[in-house]
């Protein structure tokens, strides 16, 4: 194999123009933010003012040593901005919800086609009167008319992306509509590219290139969604349960290059393999947030700003000083983003979308962005374009690039969108900053019994619906155990059964399994452990050991032999500690699920000196003159607020009692007995103490010998922060 790597020279310049490159596009950019703009804007800026329009020329001596007219010095520098652009299309991908789209199907494939044809038939009656000195050499005027056509329908994923991500947008409806319809006018964009290319090469269309184009965009759509989402989960799932901290992050980095490499050899180009890969992660079962953010931080530093700064050295602001050619240029610009915004708007409508929502996807598919430099480029280097109609097509890029950010900002101002997009996006932020409950996949430990049945109806009740379920059970005598009654708990959301009888041992089972990227241990017990125990020898043993957090469902049998299938009354006691916290997210979700009252409670120990408790709102006073209130009490009132506020953001039925007690775990005991609690949701942290869990005193005490079903959430050290 005979390699020619670039000489010493070559690799001088290449550091310095991209150290030049990507400082000037991450000041920019910062500058861009500054005044309300999206950084993308400021790091497109960059370009220009690096590029021929401004330092090419004030000092073309310096542009030239910094972007020599070099094929080696361009390949590389472009081959860094294109790495940029495939991993923005990566986290593009991953906060992409394909769930929320099909429920919007029908809109954005109405959008879609809107968004196409419009632009696709002003772009072509454009194209047909515009002056001959914009046309190529020799160009037949039919291809240079679907030359500008293609120009005016795309939209450029990338800068959308980027843009929706800065404002805060990905997640609303609207941001999901706008990526899943911007992707498909990115693939009827390049295939419309790949069959004007052929026209102007052959002189007429390839209908066989475009069949093959369009058979192949499908069979890796379908061969994504299947085999390659279960390839994706196997080797997230193995990754995870390596020691490598970077495991996952390989994964993640190889299988877009892969995607990449897939859809830029169908001729589609390779962010749309990249974004695809990126919504196989996002769906993944064994999806890695901290793996992507790791690959987004880089990305967003380094990659992305040098991607869009070459995109802008390419522009000559110079050529437009000619006036026919300024004129021209306004002129393609006002119909680019008048069809663009006309056909987005229209389909919005026609689908049953709101005007606001119709509005911000006609100006986010406004923005064309980068890859309308690329079609340019193409263009030029066919012979389709001129220099002053490529300066025109690029400019109607960053000027559509430039304006979406501050009309999006107008059009979405003061409006939150419908009440149940209000609704999902609480749901979600409320999901993303929780301590356990979370959208990871659940490990429930059981072979169909009484406490794990309880635990399997708790799991079912607090986590999310699109959380899958893995049923895992020890194999006993040889024999499979039944777990028919777990499947018919859960349902309503995907479950699998493990049997395990690898001769390790439970435990060591258990956690093997749990390393594959589970958020959460759920195991039931019917009794606490005897002997100095904490739960059962297995139990503890977990708890010393897990690296994510366990919940306990210690379900005492009843004294006719049934389950409490149905929770009534839950205390819940608050300390203002995360621990406490993620007891808070799994009661509230029952509750919202249930109808269960929660008793938010907090017991002071009892003192000698007189005190004031209240009890459900109400004062009683000691018989004490002059009465005089314990300062503890203002500090469990604000503890209370905080608990009674987040259970009311899940919708749960709440009151709220301060108790004193010789003790908490007395306090606690007491409390259930007298409001009938059926259920007492703790949070503790999981601390070794000589080869044994402790969990602190009150647990412990409440394990052993509360007579409600007793369930504690246990967060192992640091998971707060993951």
């Amino acid at each position: 194999m005979d390699l020619v790597p670039p000489d010493e020279h070559e690799l001088l310049v290449f550091w310095v123009s991209l150290a030049v490159l990507a400082g000037v596009a991450r000041l920019l950019g910062g500058i861009a933010r500054r005044f309300g703009q999206p950084a993308v804007v400021g790091e497109l800026a960059a370009g220009v003012v690096l590029g021929p329009s401004v330092l090419g020329a004030l000092a073309p001596g310096v542009s030239g040593a910094l972007f020599p007219a070099d094929r080696v010095q361009t390949a590389m520098l472009f081959t860094v901005g294109w790495i940029g652009v495939v991993l923005l299309l990566l986290a593009a991908g991953y906060e992409t919800d394909f769930g929320l789209i099909r429920r919007l199907g029908r809109a954005a494939a109405i959008v879609a086609l809107g968004s196409l044809l419009v632009p696709v038939v002003v772009g072509f009656g454009t194209g047909m009167v515009l002056p001959d000195q914009l046309l190529g050499d020799g160009t037949d005027r039919l291809v240079f008319a679907l030359f500008v056509a293609a120009a005016l329908s795309i939209s450029s994923l990338p800068v959308i992306a980027k843009i929706l991500a800065e404002m805060g947008l990905v997640r609303r409806t609207f941001g999901q509509l706008t990526l899943a319809v911007a992707m498909a006018n990115d693939v009827a964009g390049w295939i419309l590219l790949g069959v004007i290319a052929g026209a102007a090469s052959t002189g007429r269309v390839q209908l066989g290139d475009l069949a093959l184009t369009l058979a192949g965009a499908i069979v890796f759509f379908a061969l994504a969604a299947t085999v390659g989402q279960r390839a994706i989960d196997r080797l997230m799932r193995s990754a995870r349960r390596r020691s490598e901290s970077t495991a996952t992050t390989s994964v993640v980095v190889l299988s877009v290059l892969v995607g990449g490499a897939a859809t830029q050899w169908l001729g589609i180009e390779a962010v749309l393999g990249a974004f695809v890969v990126g919504v196989l992660l996002g769906r993944s079962e064994v999806r890695d947030d901290r793996a992507v953010a790791r690959i987004q931080e880089i990305t967003t530093v380094l990659f992305a700003p040098v991607f869009f700064a070459t995109a802008g050295l390419r522009i000559d602001l110079g050529l437009l000083a000619e006036p026919e050619t300024f004129l021209w240029a306004v002129v393609v610009l006002a119909l680019a983003s008048a069809s663009k915004f006309v056909g987005a708007f229209g389909g919005a409508r026609l689908a049953g979308l709101g005007r606001r929502e119709g509005a911000a996807l006609g100006v986010g598919l406004n923005a064309r962005g980068a890859l309308e430099v690329v079609i340019a480029s193409v263009g030029l280097s066919m012979g389709a374009l001129n220099q002053s109609s490529y300066t025109i097509v690029v400019l109607m890029a960053v000027a559509t690039t430039v304006m979406a950010a501050p009309l999006l900002r107008l059009v979405v101002g003061g409006w939150h969108g419908t009440p149940e997009e209000v609704d999902r996006l609480a749901r979600e932020e409320s999901l993303r900053t929780n301590v356990a409950v979370r959208t990871g996949r659940a490990l429930l430990a059981g072979r169909g019994g009484p406490g794990s049945i309880v635990a399997a109806q708790l799991l079912d009740l607090a986590w999310p619906p699109q959380s899958g379920v893995t049923v895992l059970s020890s194999a006993a005598g040889g024999r499979r155990p039944d777990v028919a009654a777990l499947h018919d708990v859960l349902v309503d959301r995907p479950v699998d059964h493990l049997v395990t009888d690898t001769g390790d041992g439970p435990v060591d089972d258990l956690l093997r399994e749990a390393s594959g990227g589970y958020g959460v241990i759920c195991i039931g017990a019917r009794s606490p452990a005897t002997g100095g125990g904490v739960v059962s020898p297995l139990i503890d043993e977990l708890l010393v050991r897990s690296p994510v957090p366990v919940i306990v469902v210690r379900c005492p049998p009843t004294a006719d032999g049934t389950l409490p299938w149905a929770f009534g009354r839950a205390v819940v006691p608050v300390s203002g500690t995360d621990t406490s916290r993620a007891a808070q997210e799994l009661a509230a979700n029952v509750s919202a699920r249930l109808g269960t009252e929660l008793v938010l409670s907090h017991v002071l120990a009892r003192r000698a000196d007189p005190v004031i408790s209240s009890v459900g709102g109400t004062a009683t006073l000691p018989a004490v003159d002059p009465p005089w209130r314990d300062p503890r009490l203002d500090v469990a009132d604000t503890l209370l607020g905080e608990a009674d506020a987040l259970a009311a953001r899940h919708g749960a039925r709440t009151r709220t009692i301060v108790r004193t007690a010789p003790n908490t775990a007395a306090g606690i005991n007491e409390l259930a007995r007298d409001c009938g609690a059926d259920l007492v949701v703790l949070g503790a942290n999981m601390r070794p103490l000589s080869g044994r869990p402790f969990l602190g005193h009150t647990v412990e005490e409440l394990l052993a010998g509360c007579d409600a079903t007793v369930v504690v959430v246990a967060i192992p050290p640091g998971w707060g922060s993951r």
